[in-house]
């Protein structure tokens, strides 16, 4: 009696382990299938002629095979044929030569060893799907944020695991310079990497791909988690410093400020979890000239030639502002390359003609913002760059009106015409103070 109650037993451990792993039902079925037919085949050597028929709600298996009916004495493969009167002995009198016969074959009857052989295979085989579940469940959530607990630090790589247990690497090259974990501490990363060799899962987390930079913003910023802000490109040199280009859909949303926050509540905690790395958030627009301008900022260049067939860019700026355009260790002109996607030249711009140029936001209260936006948008950003350049070509790059083009330009000459006055008004006192002494 405790041989007949093996099975049955077998099948609901099997069913506590699905409960405990998340197998479904349909899976369960299926396994356990294919586990009693991999034993079987082994043991009768195929399982072409086997029918298995699990009732795994009331935890029984039954096994009936399928056997070819023949003449006594002609059985050449037991396995696979039956005698008439073994057939007719077996609870079927009407057999006849030619029909099929099914058999039920008890399991339990084989012994120890093939129910072991069973539960090992059965064992096999749903780890094997739980190493496939993680790989999926992981698979799926590459470049997304995750938190993990501090399992173990060696001197290439940390161990992190999740709440559920699962082992998530995170290499030294992943990491922010600066990073030093202890065991138990919590970590926010991202998934980088889920690959499968062997059948066996490894999922690869960083801290330093730009995908992060993106999550911690979502997790901050509200406007970007709801759509309403979208960050269109992200450049980083992680632990030293980061750019981050972002869009409005709502017009009445400032989207720098949105990210930043009120006194830089916002940026400053994605500042720490990154460990200081300092992050310059700027508008994005879709033109090349003026998103190149805003990813040099701190720099305020001159001017500005484009060739975008090649994606490169010519920059000139005042001899004081091309420091700050390269940055600390070329960072700054490093990441405005990564951003826009241009190959950023930065020259010198030491003509005499520029020593007394004027930025014209400076103008801003003769001229309207949107006219000062559209000579910038076309690479002209100080008085003197549009002084000298063609009309014809101003109106060609600005789209501006002939009327819009020259009132600027009246604006701008008249800068510098009263400027040449108040010098010669200046020179003459110079003179006669001279000559009185």
């Amino acid at each position: 009696m405790a041989k007949k109650e093996e099975t049955p037993n077998m099948v609901e451990q099997f069913a506590e382990f699905k409960e405990l792993k998340n197998i479904d039902k349909t899976t369960m079925i299926s396994v356990l299938e294919e586990s009693f037919r991999n034993v079987l085949a082994k043991m009768f050597g195929t399982d072409e002629n086997l029918d298995v028929i699990l009732n795994p709600d009331k935890g029984d298996v039954q096994i009936f095979q399928n056997l070819k009916v023949v003449p006594d004495g002609e059985v050449e493969n037991p396995n696979l044929q039956i005698s008439l009167s073994d057939a007719r002995a077996d609870d079927d009198p009407e057999a006849e030569v030619g029909e099929e016969h099914s058999r039920e074959i008890i399991f339990e009857n084989f012994g120890r060893r093939a129910i072991l052989n069973l539960r090992q295979t059965l064992q096999s085989r749903i780890l094997d799907l739980q190493k496939e579940a993680v790989y999926n469940k992981f698979k799926e959530l590459e470049g997304e944020l995750i938190t993990g607990e501090v399992y173990q630090t060696w001197s290439r790589e940390t161990l992190l695991l999740d709440d559920e247990n699962n082992e998530l690497l995170l290499p030294k090259s992943e990491a922010i310079p600066g990073d030093f974990f202890r065991k138990g501490e919590t970590v926010r990363a991202v998934i980088a990497n889920v690959d499968n060799k062997n059948n066996n899962p490894k999922i690869t987390v960083s801290r330093i791909n730009e995908q992060f930079l993106r999550r911690l913003f979502e997790l901050e910023v509200p406007e970007i988690h709801d759509g309403l802000i979208s960050i269109r490109a992200v450049a980083r040199i992680p632990g030293e410093r980061a750019k981050i280009a972002v869009e409005s859909y709502d017009e009445r949303i400032d989207p720098v400020g949105a990210c930043v926050g009120v006194k830089g509540s916002r940026i400053h905690g994605i500042v720490r979890e990154l460990r200081n790395e300092n992050i310059d958030v700027i508008c994005y627009t879709t033109n090349p000239s003026l998103f190149i301008q805003r990813a040099l900022s701190p720099a305020r260049i001159s001017n500005i030639r484009l060739d975008e067939a090649n994606h490169k860019a010519e920059v000139f700026l005042r001899p004081e502002e091309v420091s700050l355009a390269i940055g600390k260790n070329g960072n700054n002109i490093k990441l405005a390359t990564m951003l826009t996607g241009y190959e950023i030249d930065v020259y010198r711009d030491t003509e005499m003609i520029y020593e007394d140029d004027i930025y014209l936001d400076d103008f801003a209260d003769e001229i309207d913002g949107w006219v000062i936006d559209a000579f910038k948008n076309a690479g002209c950003v100080t008085a003197k760059s549009i002084l000298n350049s063609p009309r014809e070509e101003l109106l060609e790059k600005t789209d501006l009106e002939e009327s819009t083009i020259d009132d600027v330009l009246e604006i701008l000459r008249r800068e510098y015409e009263d400027e040449d006055d108040n010098a010669q008004e200046e020179t003459p006192a110079d003179d006669n103070s001279e000559a009185k002494s």
